[in-house]
C-alpha cells in the first residue's frame, strides 16, 4: 500500500483533537478518534499515531519524561507553532476544515437541531464547536480533575479563564489561560476570593478567610491555603497569566 502523506488540513484537525483528548484516551478505540478518522479518511490507528507524534513535541510532557513518538514530519512542528501563536485563528480554520468533510446530515447532528431551514448550518455548527473547545482542552489537560480538590466528576468541573474572557480576546481559547476547577472554587477564583501564584500555590484572600472562619464553609477553603495545585499533563498555566490574576483580579 502506498503511504499517503498527511496534508496540512488533516494535521490541523488532528492537533485540535490532540488538545481535547486526555493522554490515557489516545487509543484507536476511542470513539472520538474513530469519528475523526472516518471524516478525514484515515484509520483510527493512523490518527492515534499522529496524536502520539504531537506528544513528542509537547515541552511540558518532555519535562515529565513522556516522549510520545518521534518519527513525525516537519509539518507537525509547523502546525504546533501555528496553533500556539494563534489559537482563535487556527480553531476557526480547524472548524472550517471539519465542516468541509461533513455531510449536511452530520452538520445537523453536530448542532442537534431538527428544523434549521433558512439558517446557516455551518456557522452554527462552527460556533458550537469553538465554544466547547476550551472546556474540552482544559478538562483533558487536567485529566478531568479539579486542580485544587481533585474532584473528578465532569458535571461539577469548570474550565476557568485565568485572564477573564472579556479582558484578553487573543488568549480566550489558549489552554494555558485556563484552570480546571470545581464550580465552587471557580466562582471564588472568578470573584478574586482566591488566586494561584505564578509558582502554582493557592492563595486565599483575607476577605474569604474572614468570612468562612468558624463556619461550615471553612472546610472547603482553609485546608487548601498555600497548597500547590495539581498540575496539568499539558498546557501548563502561564505564569504571566497567573501574575495578571494575582495583581488585577485577586482581592489580596
Amino acid at each position: 500500500m502506498v503511504r499517503r502523506n498527511w496534508t496540512e488540513k488533516e494535521l490541523i484537525v488532528a492537533f485540535h483533537l490532540y488538545c481535547c483528548t486526555p493522554l490515557r484516551k489516545i487509543d484507536n478505540s476511542n470513539p472520538e478518534i474513530v469519528e475523526i478518522a472516518k471524516l478525514i479518511n484515515r484509520t483510527p490507528s493512523a490518527v492515534s499515531l499522529k496524536l502520539a507524534n504531537f506528544i513528542h513535541l509537547d515541552p511540558n510532557l518532555k519535562k515529565k519524561g513522556i516522549k510520545g513518538l518521534s518519527h513525525g514530519g516537519k509539518k507537525d512542528k509547523v502546525i504546533w507553532d501555528k496553533f500556539n501563536n494563534d489559537w482563535i485563528g487556527l480553531l476557526n480554520e480547524s472548524q472550517d476544515i471539519l465542516l468541509e468533510f461533513m455531510t449536511k446530515e452530520e452538520m445537523y447532528s453536530t448542532i442537534q437541531v431538527n428544523d434549521m431551514q433558512g439558517v446557516d448550518i455551518k456557522r452554527i455548527a462552527k460556533s458550537r464547536n469553538n465554544q466547547s473547545f476550551f472546556r474540552k482542552a482544559i478538562l483533558a489537560s487536567y485529566d478531568n480533575k479539579c486542580c485544587i480538590t481533585g474532584i473528578s466528576n465532569p458535571a461539577l468541573l469548570v474550565a476557568s479563564h485565568i485572564i477573564p474572557w472579556a479582558k484578553d480576546k487573543k488568549n480566550r481559547m489558549n489552554p494555558s489561560n485556563g484552570l480546571c476547577l470545581n464550580a465552587l472554587h471557580d466562582k471564588a477564583f472568578d470573584k478574586g476570593l482566591l488566586s494561584v501564584t505564578p509558582d502554582f500555590y493557592i492563595k486565599l484572600s483575607k476577605e474569604l478567610l474572614k468570612s468562612v472562619e468558624n463556619t461550615k464553609e471553612e472546610k472547603f477553603f482553609i485546608p487548601y491555603q498555600e497548597k500547590k495545585i495539581l498540575l496539568p499533563q499539558r498546557f501548563l498555566p502561564s505564569s504571566e497569566f497567573l501574575e495578571y490574576h494575582s495583581s488585577e483580579v485577586f482581592l489580596g
